[in-house]
């Protein structure tokens, strides 16, 4: 498949994976979760064994499954449906998309990763856009205190997606296959989701509207399969840092589909924002363009 197709499958099915989340109502979130990855972790395994894939790992390896699991599969997404409550999708993934910088600092504390005088800048822009994004709920008589709690989940939902990640850069330094390590990480996922869910008091129910079906069908094959996969084979195919572009383009369609379904009107304040934190992003990835010997070198980055 040509990379364009790649690149627009990725930000299409994510830009709009944040919206489908509202349609996940009548079912407790984690059970929502747990419902999608048990979807998608059947698919994974169905395609695993169709191609003879073999998953023998020592227990460091899976134990690295298990946090990718945890992390990036079942809390990661907890924190951000119940985030979905107090606040517009589209916000969601702005605030998301501050992961680029997220990666980068815990790149350098856990593997020891240079931080680049541009990756202070972007995060200084991330801030500040953050900070405007939501000072009109900040501010005045009445603290919004909904809002509030809302980005404090998407700010830590994105944490623990940036330690999946994390992760996930760990098993592939050891040489697993991404297809390998996300299908123990779905099941992961899926199981922790559906023990929350247990602990919580979740009543073991299904939503029978069709607009709940739908979603979770789209969001179990298109946004979790579908997503994972183009995204990871721009990343083998152009690189981390111009796949990860797609954290600049994906919040814009996020923010088209609140703005029309949701009726979400930013005020000017937030639109400064939005503008500041992708910004940011572009900032953090961008890199100068090296000479033809050096970029011949860095073929495998």
């Amino acid at each position: 498949m040509p990379t364009w197709a790649l690149y627009t499958i990725t930000v299409l099915v994510w830009g709009v994976s944040w919206h489908a989340m509202l349609y996940q109502v009548g079912v407790a979130p984690e059970l929502s979760i747990a419902y999608r990855f048990i979807l998608a972790a059947t698919i994974m395994v169905a395609f695993c064994l169709a191609t003879r894939r073999r998953f023998r790992f020592g227990a460091r390896i899976f134990g690295l499954m298990g946090l990718l699991g945890l992390f990036l599969f079942s809390a990661n997404y907890i924190l951000f449906y119940y985030a979905a409550a107090h606040l517009a999708t589209g916000l969601l993934a702005v605030v998301f998309s501050m992961i680029t910088v997220m990666n980068m600092v815990n790149g350098a504390i856990l593997f020891g990763h240079k931080i680049e005088p541009r990756v202070a800048i972007a995060a200084a822009f991330g801030l500040v856009g953050l900070a405007l994004t939501f000072w009109p709920d900040f501010v005045g008589h009445e603290i919004n205190h909904g809002v509030v709690l809302g980005l404090v989940l998407a700010i830590l939902g994105t944490l623990c997606a940036s330690f999946g990640n994390m992760a996930s850069v760990g098993l592939g330094g050891r040489g697993v296959g991404v297809v390998e390590s996300n299908t123990i990480g779905m099941c992961v996922g899926a199981l922790v989701s559906f023990l929350f869910a247990l602990l919580h008091g979740a009543t073991l129910t299904f939503n029978p509207a069709p607009s709940y079906s739908i979603s979770m069908l789209f969001l179990s094959l298109f946004a979790t399969v579908i997503g994972f996969g183009s995204f990871l084979t721009l990343v083998r195919r152009i690189g981390a840092g111009r796949a990860a572009y797609s954290s600049v383009l994906f919040p814009i369609l996020a923010l088209a589909l609140s703005a029309v379904f949701e009726d979400y009107r930013p005020p000017v304040e937030a639109i400064l924002g939005v503008a500041l934190i992708l910004v940011g992003n572009v900032f953090a990835l961008w890199r100068r363009p090296l000479p033809a010997g050096a970029a011949a070198n860095r073929v495998a980055e």
